[in-house]
């Protein structure tokens, strides 16, 4: 295994632990949750970088980057609702979003199309990232980041239906 796909799978492992120590929530177990979610965070676009500048982009890391995102994220805003610091209409958008647009790539692949994510979608991701990160630590501006974040992930939903429908044929 190499080192961006062993940086995603660090990832996944990260989530219980990030997700315990939010339950907690308190004091110095809220701390631990934000340095373990924004540890993970930066795992996401290291192994990116270092699976494209090296050459080292495998089918693992395809399907599991995007799904370890897919993860952390979800699972930071289930807690965040659940403890309510997040509004249960902005995680149904973002879970909407990420099932829709993830069944449209499966799509897509077994037609042999690849459609790659684009600016919104990356600029969507940190978005998310940052904002749960102010929401975690409950710092000022938390929460209007998570709504500029669901307003990106709309558009970066509708960016991805306009590549999509313009590759796949709808016979």
């Amino acid at each position: 295994m190499n080192l961006p796909n062993m940086l995603t799978t660090a990832r996944m492992a990260m989530i219980p632990i990030y997700l315990i120590a939010q339950m907690i929530g308190s004091g110095r177990s809220a701390i631990f949750a934000a340095v373990i979610f924004l540890l993970a965070s930066c795992t996401d676009f290291l192994d990116g970088y270092l699976a494209r500048k090296n050459n080292l982009v495998t089918n693992y890391g395809k399907i599991m980057d995007p799904l370890a995102d897919k993860l952390l994220v979800l699972t930071a805003l289930i807690a965040l609702c659940v403890q309510n610091k997040v509004a249960i209409w902005v995680v149904i958008i973002i879970l909407a979003r990420e099932l829709g647009i993830t069944s449209l790539r499966a799509v897509a692949s077994s037609e042999g199309i690849v459609i790659a994510a684009g600016p919104w979608g990356k600029f969507k991701t940190v978005t998310q990232m940052v904002a749960i990160f102010l929401l975690i630590l409950e710092w000022p501006f938390g929460t209007a980041l998570i709504y500029i974040a669901v307003l990106l992930t709309i558009v970066s939903a509708v960016d991805y239906l306009v590549k999509f429908s313009r590759k796949i044929s709808w016979q």
